[in-house]
């Protein structure tokens, strides 16, 4: 089977890290789905506008030469303990593929553009290469389960701002504050990243953000633009 992407994702996420792990898990994250031609046509997305969730099949794109192997260690567990590889959603996987339950906020104008996207767990340029509609009906059986330990969200982080952190807000786009607190509430580290006074670095929707953790708080200590962003091609 020969395939080719039909749309590329712009999201807020810039980086692999700060990515989240799950969709879902930053609901003010936003994205926005181009099609590609001759993909953009109004008609294939005729009655997609009644779905509240969509399913979209994707490419671990920054990941893509990193080859697959038979067991990994998820983050989530530590990275001690090791699973089989289709028993997790690692990137590192035979064909590349991801699977993604997103928001659909709605279609973008003109008609056939793409969609536009809330709480996606994908970074800036992720190829996709199909997209179905979520059946809730059918879709979320009662009595399913997950791997163990991969089953539940993990507990998250208490978020805090330094002074000057909080006054960059001030020219920074409206929902920047939002989507870092959800997303360092959601806990981007390793689980394995677990000493006080650390410092790390994300990108987002054009930004450098900075924090350091203490114990289970991270704080927020610069906001800085970059360059480019997602902003500036949208």
């Amino acid at each position: 089977m020969d395939i080719q992407p039909i749309a590329t994702v712009r999201s807020d996420f810039e980086s692999r890290f700060g990515t989240p792990r799950q969709p879902g898990l930053v609901p003010e994250a936003r994205a926005e789905l181009i099609l590609h031609a001759p993909f953009n046509d109004a008609d294939a997305l005729r009655g997609l506008d009644d779905c509240s969730h969509c399913w979209l099949v994707f490419g671990f794109h920054a990941s893509v030469t990193r080859g697959w192997r038979p067991t990994v260690r998820p983050p989530r567990l530590g990275g001690n303990r090791r699973l089989g590889v289709f028993a997790t959603r690692s990137p590192v996987r035979p064909n590349g593929l991801g699977l993604s339950l997103v928001r659909l906020a709605g279609l973008l104008e003109p008609p056939g553009r793409g969609l536009a996207l809330r709480g996606a767990d994908l970074m800036d340029g992720t190829p996709v290469f199909d997209i179905k509609p979520y059946l809730p009906a059918i879709e979320a059986p009662v009595d399913a389960r997950a791997p163990e330990g991969l089953g539940s969200t993990a507990p998250g982080l208490a978020v805090e701002w330094s002074d000057a952190a909080r006054t960059a807000l001030g020219t920074a786009p409206a929902h920047l504050g939002a989507l870092i607190e959800q997303t360092l509430a959601a806990d981007p580290r390793p689980a394995y990243h677990a000493s006080d006074g650390r410092r790390y670095g994300m990108r987002l929707l054009g930004y450098e953000v900075q924090w350091v953790m203490d114990a289970a708080t991270a704080r927020v200590t610069a906001i800085t633009p970059v360059t480019t962003g997602p902003e500036d091609r949208r």
